[in-house]
């Protein structure tokens, strides 16, 4: 199992490396505010409903990855049309079919996140009640393919291909919802509520970010094929987060020889945890999860969200 799907990954990584343009120079004409003008006085709801927009995206890729069908359409549907707004449309691959899991704990994972995943959706759209956003277009097939040539893995990335590619398409979403809500914790102004729900929420997405990279991990039985592909997935997250190049945050799955107590460097570490050399987890502004999610767009509309977000923070 893990051989078979090693070697597909690996016909990826050994595809045309040339970095293409998303959407013509979005990436290479990053520019971006830096993160303290980024953190510009929003509101909570701007801030919750920024959330769901992210929200909406991960319960989509996950309800499409085990059941095949969209989160409204499952047989408890969560709404993506609220207040009156229109919910927008999710693109897929013409052929598209969910995930043929052929590991049983993968499948399970996959089936426990989907649950958490929309009912943060649903936990969102019930906290900002008249005041939360439908959910905006998503497009999870050329998106996926804009990354992959980005990132320099190849022309075309199908993450419903296999466990293997399932679990690299869940590596580039549950990092980013990490970030994406460290970073906006400083901005609540609700301690009392929404901060605990908030970091509550950040801590669900922190597991789910673990549990990714150590069963991506294990399934690359110490080949590097999948690792490898994670690095190169790190580093555009980060480039295109911090277009000048510093600061670096985002790490890899990586595996090093380490000295322990004073012995010889010959004990292997796996780095599991996405953090600082302090292992303080990263935060990112919500400018830069902007740039992460629409591949640098100068108009924060592309990759996965083709049209923006909704809400006032887009």
């Amino acid at each position: 199992m893990a051989t078979q799907e090693t070697r597909q990954l690996d016909s990826i990584i050994s595809s045309r490396r040339t970095m293409l343009a998303l959407g013509g120079a979005a990436i290479a004409g990053l520019a971006f505010a830096p993160k303290a003008e980024a953190q510009a006085a929003v509101t909570d709801n701007d801030i919750l409903n920024f959330a769901l927009n992210l929200e909406y995206l991960e319960a989509q890729f996950y309800s499409l990855a085990v059941s095949g069908v969209t989160i409204d359409k499952l047989m408890t549907p969560i709404p993506t049309s609220v207040n009156g707004g229109t919910g927008g449309t999710v693109t897929l691959k013409p052929s598209f079919a969910p995930v043929p899991f052929k590991m049983p704990t993968i499948a399970s994972y996959a089936a426990e996140t989907t649950i958490e995943e929309g009912k943060h959706v649903k936990f969102l759209q019930g906290a900002l009640g008249t005041a939360a956003v439908s959910m905006p277009n998503i497009d999870l097939y050329n998106s996926f393919n804009a990354l992959a040539s980005g990132a320099g893995i190849g022309p075309a990335f199908d993450p419903f291909a296999s466990d293997a590619t399932f679990l690299i398409g869940a590596y580039i979403f549950e990092d980013v919802g990490v970030t994406a809500y460290h970073g906006a914790a400083g901005l609540i102004s609700d301690k009392t509520k929404i901060l605990p729900a908030a970091v509550g929420i950040h801590a669900v997405e922190a597991y789910h970010a673990g549990l990714v990279r150590t069963s991506i991990n294990a399934l690359d039985a110490g080949t590097g094929a999948l690792n490898g592909l994670t690095q190169k997935i790190s580093a555009f997250r980060a480039k295109l987060a911090n277009p000048s190049g510093t600061p670096i945050d985002d790490v890899g799955i990586t595996t090093t020889s380490v000295a322990l107590n004073g012995s010889s460097s010959n004990y292997p570490a796996t780095t599991i945890v996405n953090a600082d050399s302090n292992t303080i987890g990263f935060s990112r502004s919500t400018t830069q999860i902007l740039a992460i999610v629409t591949g640098g767009s100068s108009s924060n509309q592309g990759v996965f969200f083709p049209s923006g977000l909704n809400g006032t923070i887009k």
